[in-house]
Formats: C-alpha cells, sequence, structure tokens
C-alpha cells in the first residue's frame, strides 16, 4: 500500500492512498499501525508533504553505481561510502529547493530511498528486508563546487531542501525490479536499473547497523546512478520510481536581504 502525509484544513495527517482518495490513518503507521479513522479526503483537497520527517537521521551511500563514481572521477569504493544528511534538508513533493548563495554548481541526484520501520542493529543481509519499512523517492540535492572544496561532504549534501522526498511510502515494492529515472525540465538526464548498485539495499544495511543503530523512520538514500548535473533557478526536476511515483520539485535561488 502507499502512505502518504499529508496537510487538510491546517491538519497535518497520515493516509493510505485509494484511487483519488485518502484514507485517513488514525496516527502515524510506523508507530501507530493501520487504524483508519473512517474519513476519507480527496486527493485534490489534500497538500502532499514528505512521507517521512525522519526523528533522527538520513544515513546515505556515495559512489553506489560505478558509471557515477567514473564520472565522478573516481574509484569504485570496496565498502559502502556513507555520509549524512540533517533531517532538516528533508523537503515534499512540490516544495522548492532553494539553491543557495554559497554554490554556483547544485546537482541533481535521483535515488532509491529506504525507510526503517524497526529498530536495527548488527542486521544480517538475509534478514536486512524484515526492518524496511517501505520505499520512496529521493532527490540527493549536492552543492557539487561545496563537495569538491571542503574535502569533505557535511555542507555540501546537508543545505535546508536538500532531501526532497515523496510522494509516498510503498510498503510493498521489489526494489531488485527497479529503475530510477530523473528529468530536467522534461528531459530525461538520468535512468538506470536498480540491480546496477554495486552494494544492494540489504548489504547496505548490514554495514550501516554494524555500525550505528537504524530506528524507525530513518532514510537510508541508496545512491545516484550517472548522468547527474547543474540546475538553475525556475528548473523543474522530476526524480521518477514506477511503482513509487514522481517527486517532483522546481528550484529557486535564495531570497538574500
Amino acid at each position: 500500500m502507499k502512505i502518504a502525509r499529508f496537510s487538510h484544513n491546517d491538519t497535518i495527517r497520515f493516509g493510505i492512498l485509494d484511487g483519488t482518495a485518502l484514507v485517513v490513518l488514525a496516527g502515524d503507521p510506523l508507530f501507530a499501525g493501520f487504524e483508519t479513522t473512517g474519513e476519507r479526503v480527496p486527493l485534490g483537497d489534500a497538500a502532499l508533504l514528505a512521507p517521512v520527517i525522519p526523528r533522527s537521521k538520513v544515513v546515505c551511500v556515495g559512489k553506489n553505481y560505478s558509471a557515477h563514481a567514473a564520472e565522478m572521477d573516481s574509484e569504485v569504493p570496496k565498502e559502502p561510502l556513507l555520509f549524512f544528511k540533517p533531517n532538516t534538508a528533508v523537503i515534499g513533493p512540490g516544495d522548492a529547493i532553494v539553491r543557495p548563495p554559497q554554490s554556483q554548481d547544485t546537482h541533481w541526484e535521483g535515488e532509491l530511498a529506504v525507510v526503517i520501520g524497526r529498530i536495527a542493529k548488527n542486521v544480517k543481509a538475509e534478514n536486512a528486508l524484515d526492518y524496511v519499512f517501505g520505499y520512496t523517492v529521493a532527490n540527493d540535492v549536492t552543492a557539487r563546487d561545496l563537495q569538491r572544496s571542503d574535502g569533505q561532504w557535511s555542507r555540501a549534501k546537508g543545505f535546508d531542501t536538500f532531501c526532497p522526498l515523496g510522494p509516498a511510502i510503498e510498503t510493498d515494492f521489489d526494489y531488485a525490479q527497479g529503475e530510477v529515472i530523473t528529468r530536467l525540465n522534461g528531459e530525461v538526464k538520468q535512468q538506470a536499473p536498480f540491480t546496477d548498485m554495486i552494494f544492494d539495499v540489504p548489504t547496505i544495511i548490514e554495514y550501516v547497523t554494524a555500525a550505528f543503530t537504524l530506528l524507525p523512520g530513518d532514510v537510508l538514500l541508496t545512491g545516484t546512478p550517472a548522468g547527474v548535473g547543474a540546475f538553475q533557478a525556475g528548473d523543474t526536476i522530476e526524480v521518477e520510481i514506477p511503482g513509487l511515483g514522481v517527486l517532483r520539485n522546481s528550484a529557486r535561488d535564495a531570497l538574500v536581504s
């Protein structure tokens, strides 16, 4: 099922997407389950938000596609290359990506996002998918010039608005049969199957949880394929994963006073 987080009548709620309506849930399904209220909200009357705001962290994997590592003039890592985004970077579908004045080279990176559903520590790959609540679409926005100049990635990856997520969480998705497609103003820039990942989702979960605990609502970004590039204010970036939906965001420059 597809789970959305939405705003309606100035109230933020969760619901199950059912055709053109949302079946309203009694609480956050990550913690309260799937009890419904009996209310249905027309999809056209709701504003979809980021389907999850991680209470703890967004854990990301860099250079997880060989072709992307090559376009970055980098070697393929021997182990998953991890970095974090703050939860304050998360925005939802339709929200604006804000290009900060510190960067003149801001890039899209379309990715599969994994939402964790249970406390996970020292999880083995063969059991890793038992800890997954569902999947959604992500854009790992990156200030590429700052990534190069800083020598580490926290600032370049962590600006407010640099982690669009959405439009919903699909709890029943075979990611191994999927692909990611990124478009800039309607033109395809990235397209690759998830079988091209160097490290698959179970391997990533095992590696991450050997180091630190994942909590319900934490999000894993699994890396981007080749085809990253710069966008400008006024551009629209769409990241599509068939079966999960299309995450669409426009860009604007920061308002500088």
